[in-house]
């Protein structure tokens, strides 16, 4: 299944996905480069969510320009297979070897800000992610790493602690939908 396809596939859990949902699908039509990051309004990211077996911790990483504990993620890159992309991601950044998806599906269709910022001594302006995020297991006692250019810390962050370690408002909400989703097993 395409990447736009799958997107079109998913049912929204609220307005804002909904709104997200046709906004994605009305720039995909218009653009032809919501893959790639050359695009510099808007284009594709794709996001793991990642808990271990009890589902009563998340993985996540402290991200170098947002100075933020936030999930793991990356552009698509020209990759269709935004599961692929979120599960490459998830081990490059936390060096965990085994991930399983919890559920093939999407879980969560947000459009991101992401705020001017300098990365690699060059300016990336404002722009959009229009992110997907997808649902992983991992075992806890893996070993973890840093990958220092992206982040600068790795942890295993009881669940109902996300909002005191994730400095982005924004993001708060976007992990909170995602663990009302775990916990009420809306994402099957």
């Amino acid at each position: 299944m395409s990447w736009i396809d799958m997107i079109k596939d998913y049912t929204p859990c609220d307005n804002q996905e909904k709104g997200d949902k046709e906004v994605i699908i009305k720039y995909s039509k218009i653009l032809n480069d919501m893959l790639f990051r050359d695009n510099e309004i808007i284009h594709m990211t794709s996001s793991a969510f990642i808990v271990n077996k009890a589902k009563d911790k998340v993985l996540m990483i402290h991200h170098n320009i947002y100075n933020s504990w936030a999930w793991t993620g990356g552009h698509a890159d020209g990759e269709e297979d935004l599961l692929l992309v979120a599960s490459n991601e998830a081990r490059e950044e936390t060096g965990i070897k085994n991930i399983i998806p919890i559920t093939k599906e999407i879980v969560s269709i947000d459009i991101l800000p992401v705020f001017g910022h300098v990365k690699r001594g060059k300016y990336i302006s404002a722009h959009l992610h229009a992110s997907v995020a997808f649902l992983f297991q991992a075992d806890e006692n893996e070993i973890l790493t840093v990958k220092p250019d992206e982040n600068s810390g790795v942890k295993w962050i009881p669940i109902n602690e996300i909002d005191l370690y994730s400095s982005e408002p924004h993001m708060k909400v976007v992990y909170e939908k995602i663990v009302f989703k775990l916990k009420n097993q809306l994402f099957i």
